[in-house]
Formats: structure tokens, sequence, C-alpha cells
């Protein structure tokens, strides 16, 4: 089982949703760099469960916890170990499912390759897991702020039908995407969404969206040309999330509509370097980072847990009626915001040693 992302800025996470704890360990961090649980606390809070009407009433605190590689606040060059304990688990609300394979879960294909579940929850394949991703992120993001100036900020694009006008990607702040519940800055289509959202959990169901995100400041170079393009890593890395079902940067989709001759980035004079006229390349050219701001988005389906009985088959080939327990989102975007936002900041801090490296 792969748990391991990064060359030279690795981050190994572990542990399962209804385990004692979930974690990461990094190696790669520099020594003598600034490091403390309240430089981390801030991004999980924004992650845990139980913050709002919209998400999974399960209740955790998300709190972490260094315990190796750093001392009296500064790193030591060594691995360094970060937990966060689980503190609300229900093993029991999932007696009833063990019977078969919960529809569009990773039930099915986790038995198909390993032939063993874990005995609760969705295991590895849980959300959960991405508490160790955000743990984990913000390590990143600290180094990447404190270096190089960097700033990333997620939001929330749309839920199902709904799409929020974009905002000044230069000028947005988190501050602004957390002034409503969805993490939409755009304050009519964040009530509409939440709306939606609570539409469809009164239903028993659930609802996709869209978390787009920036990442300034990043210098020109980062990435390499073939296999371990910039764009490739940062897809990678939002596909692992759970849950993503696409991915895409600059105009994505929408620039397979028009010609050449209007999606080309033009070069200027910018300061002491060049810089495009336009950003329809998101910030990415031939895989490697060209100065401007690094725009991509990542789409979510709706969560496969629902609150209504589905027609399904147990693990014999029998039909039944599989209704799940458990507590769950009826929409995961709000949430993952600071998710996509962690996975950019690691695939950034790896790059960025590459690119150390390389010189």
């Amino acid at each position: 089982m792969a748990n391991t992302w990064g060359s030279v800025f690795r981050v190994t996470t572990f542990g399962e949703s209804h385990g004692p704890m979930v974690g990461a360990v990094i190696d790669g961090l520099p020594a003598r760099f600034g490091l403390k649980e309240s430089d981390l606390q801030p991004q999980l809070d924004r992650r845990r469960p139980g913050q709002s009407d919209l998400t999974t009433p399960r209740q955790e605190t998300d709190t972490v916890q260094i315990i190796s590689g750093v001392e009296k606040g500064m790193t030591l060059g060594s691995p360094v170990t970060l937990v966060i304990r689980n503190r609300d688990t229900r093993p029991e609300d999932y007696g009833e499912m063990r019977s078969a394979p919960r529809p569009s879960h990773a039930d099915f294909t986790y038995m198909a390759k390993y032939g063993v579940l874990a005995s609760s929850g969705g295991g590895r394949a849980s959300a959960r897991e991405t508490a160790a991703r955000v743990a984990a992120g913000a390590v990143a993001e600290k180094f990447l702020r404190e270096r190089f100036g960097i700033e990333i900020v997620a939001w929330v694009q749309s839920v199902g039908e709904i799409v929020a006008p974009d905002p000044d990607v230069l000028k947005l702040t988190r501050q602004k995407v957390d002034k409503t519940l969805v993490r939409c800055p755009d304050k009519a289509a964040a009530e509409s969404m939440a709306t939606l959202i609570r539409a469809v959990r009164d239903d028993g169901d659930s609802v996709g969206g869209v978390v787009m995100c920036v990442c300034r400041n990043v210098p020109a170079g980062w990435g390499d040309p073939i296999f371990d393009k910039l764009s490739g890593s940062l897809a990678g890395a939002m596909m692992s999330i759970p849950a993503t079902r696409g991915f895409d940067f600059g105009l994505g989709f929408g620039s397979t509509r028009l010609r050449g001759s209007v999606h080309n980035d033009a070069f200027v004079k910018k300061g002491k370097t060049l810089g495009t006229r336009t950003n329809n390349s998101g910030g990415l050219q031939g895989g490697i980072s060209n100065g401007e701001p690094i725009l991509f988005r990542v789409a979510f389906k709706p969560p496969a847990t629902i609150g209504q009985a589905q027609s399904t088959a147990d693990w014999d080939g029998s039909a039944c009626q599989l209704k799940a327990r458990g507590r769950h989102d009826p929409c995961v975007v709000p949430r993952a915001v600071p998710v996509v936002e962690a996975m950019a900041a690691l695939v950034l801090a790896d790059a960025a040693m590459r690119a150390a490296s390389q010189q």
C-alpha cells in the first residue's frame, strides 16, 4: 500500500478512521526550522468535523501533537512525526454494513486487493485520513511562506448546479473564504449552496461540487518537462484526495473551445523579468511554473454514504437493501478546502527542494 508522497520532501500518513489515531511522518524538512503545534492547528480547525450543520456531526477536536523531530521549537533534521488522536469513534455503527459492500465505497475494491477490510468505517479509504495530510501540509505551507512568500488559497466554486462568480484571485484571502459556512467568498452563491446542502441532507442524500485553488508567488522554473511535470504532480496529489473526480488547471477543458490566437498568453515585461499578459495557462507551461499565479480546480463527487436505503448485493451476491449508519458529510467541499490547500503545499514544497537540488 503506497502511503508516501514526495521525493525530497516526503510525507507518509498512517492510521484508520475509527482507530486510536491518524498521523504523518515528514522526512526532508531542514534542520533549525521553527515549528510548533500552534503553527499547524488553524488548518486542522478548518478541516475538522462537526464545525457546522453542513458537515458530519462527528465531534473531533483534531488536536495535533508533534512527537518527534522538534526540540525547543526547532526542527532537528530528523523525521517529524505528527499525531491526531481519534476521540469520537463509533465502530458499532458499522456492524450492519459488514455483510455487504457499500455502493460506490472502496469496500469491494479493497477486499479484492487485500482480502481484508478495516473493522469499521472506511479504514484508509476514509476521508478521516486527510486530517494527517492537512497537518503535514501546514508544515509545508509554513516552509513555503517563510522561504518564498508563497500564498495558497482555495475556495468552493460550485455545489451541484450552483456556480459562484470568480473572485479576484490576486486579492482573495482565507479570511474572506471563511466568512461563509460553505467557504465560498460570494455571499449570495454561498447562501444558495448552503440551502441546497441542507435540502439534500434532509432528504438523506448527498451532493458534489468543485474547489478552486490559487497559489501565488511561486517562482518560475519549478517542475520538470517530462514525467515530473508540476501540473502532473498537482493532478496526482489532488486526485489522491477521497471523493475526487476531476482536475484541471488554467482554463482547463474550457481551452478546448478556443483557438490558439485567443488562448495563447503573450509575454510582457514585469519588473526585471518576463510575465504574461493573460493567465490562461494557469501559471504552468510545459509542466513548469512560469511565475504567474497557479490556478486549478478539483471536482468532488457526492459522498457515497447517504441516509437512504439502497438496493445492492451482499458479499455472496444476494440482493439486499443497505441503509448506511454512521456520521457523514452531505457535501464534502466545505471541508475539502483546507485539504486541497494542504496537498498543493506538499507538492510545491517537494518541487522547491527538487529545484534547489538541481541548481
